[in-house]
């Protein structure tokens, strides 16, 4: 008896402590470091470093203002996400950071993100910056040549949460649904 009364409370405050393990959606990447150094330009003209955001889950994100589906349709995901955080969303940092400086200025940026949600944040920065952030990511993009001079970016679509100490911790398919995403973010946020 005494066995399982010792059992039973070791379970308890294993559940209820700090070391307890968070399963997520999501695929576990804590104690990657990733995200750790950049300084990027937001839309509203200010120098943003990852240190910019302690205090909040930031979810991040890759893509561009003339993308044709993959990021239209993760910005509306994630205008659904902050809707089932309710007042949770306070607390929630979205990023997408542009893989097209060219085009991407954070005038461009303010006015496509802004449709979306107004607390989202668009980061631009030189084609160095950029390659930097996506490099701290270990995410991949590409300029696309096509015809007349134009041109697409072929980019990854995962979104990286980092907690409130700016720790990676988790990365999700872009496709894996606002429930399993916000589900993730508010594992993050107790």
């Amino acid at each position: 008896m005494r066995v399982a009364i010792f059992s039973l409370c070791l379970w308890l405050l294993a559940a209820c402590g700090d070391g307890g393990s968070v399963t997520f959606k999501g695929s576990d990447i804590s104690g990657t470091k990733l995200g750790q150094n950049w300084s990027l330009v937001g839309m509203d003209g200010k120098t943003y470093t990852p240190a910019s955001f302690q205090g909040k889950v930031t979810l991040v994100f890759f893509g561009f203002t003339q993308c044709p589906d993959v990021c239209p349709t993760a910005l509306a995901e994630l205008t659904q996400v902050m809707k089932l955080l309710g007042d949770r969303a306070a607390q929630v940092q979205v990023l997408m950071i542009s893989v097209d400086p060219e085009r991407d200025t954070p005038e461009v940026l303010r006015a496509y993100i802004s449709g979306f949600n107004p607390k989202f944040l668009g980061l631009t920065g030189t084609p160095e910056q950029i390659k930097a952030a996506a490099g701290s990511f270990k995410a991949y993009y590409a300029k696309v040549p096509a015809a007349k001079g134009a041109y697409s970016m072929d980019h990854s679509s995962s979104f990286y949460l980092l907690d409130k100490k700016g720790e990676a911790r988790v990365m999700l398919n872009s496709t894996i649904g606002a429930a399993a995403v916000a589900q993730d973010i508010e594992a993050l946020l107790r």
